[in-house]
């Protein structure tokens, strides 16, 4: 960890966690590969044709490249990264007490950003929205950010990356929120795995692209969902169970680790 003083040359308060080097480069290709995988590769094109597809875009972005990006903890590169007036101005905004840290931490409380992935998560599957997603470009990219963001929120507190200022959630809040999270995505999962009828009349419409017909389709899609999420999740809580074990062993009064610490 750096001396305080690195993190004082901001100008802004932040901890000294934000030093040069922060930035776990090792996560690189594996930020990147499925951030390209979901948007560039021919995954993407096939989600106008087969919501199995669509929905291994989806995951790539939730449970992939979200809690990649934060275990990754990138915000102190980019911050070194910037020229010293505006890293200066920049981390003034971000110092504790001021409205945008103050705002973003209310943001990722746990309650919160449960509320928000869960709402995010069903809105967008209801059919007018997906149906909305899938006829307008602009609408789809929206869903695809919203994912995305709602992903960021949901592991923020589970993993917590810099900055950090408040003290972290508990080890059986942070284990709570993933299995609250695993059940609810796992009951859409399974809703749509185990529908009688296409929720979705574009893919009803559209050329078939496989031999799967779209009922078959849209079953193959909810069986993704919720092996891709349901993996995640248990790994995400097994990494918190392994810390909390660990954390048996500390000090009585430490404060509970990150999982993304170093």
């Amino acid at each position: 960890m750096a001396h305080p003083r690195s993190a004082g040359a901001l100008g802004s308060g932040l901890d000294a966690t934000l030093a040069p080097g922060a930035f776990d480069w090792s996560l690189a290709p594996e930020l990147v590969l499925p951030l390209a995988a979901a948007l560039l590769t021919p995954v993407a094109a096939l989600g106008h044709f087969l919501f199995a597809a669509h929905m291994t875009q989806h995951m790539l972005l939730m449970v992939v490249a979200a809690p990649l990006l934060l275990l990754a903890d990138p915000l102190p590169a980019i911050l070194w990264a910037l020229p010293r007036p505006l890293r200066r101005r920049t981390g003034r905004l971000l110092a504790g007490g001021r409205p945008l840290r103050v705002t973003w931490e209310r943001l990722t409380a746990v309650p919160v950003a449960a509320l928000v992935y869960a709402a995010v998560l069903w809105a967008w599957h209801h059919p007018r929205a997906y149906e909305a997603a899938l006829g307008g470009e602009w609408v789809h990219h929206v869903e695809h950010l919203a994912f995305f963001g709602a992903a960021v929120l949901f592991w923020w507190p589970v993993i917590g990356p810099a900055p950090r200022a408040r003290r972290p959630a508990s080890y059986g809040l942070r284990i709570a929120h993933v299995v609250i999270a695993a059940l609810h995505g796992s009951v859409l999962a399974m809703l749509l795995a185990w529908s009688p009828r296409v929720l979705y009349d574009t893919y009803a419409a559209v050329p078939r692209v496989t031999t799967l017909t779209p009922l078959e389709d849209q079953a193959l899609g909810g069986v993704i969902m919720w092996a891709g999420s349901s993996t995640v999740d248990m790994l995400a809580v097994l990494a918190l169970v392994w810390r909390l074990l660990a954390a048996l062993e500390r000090p009585a009064g430490a404060a509970p680790a990150e999982l993304g610490a170093k």
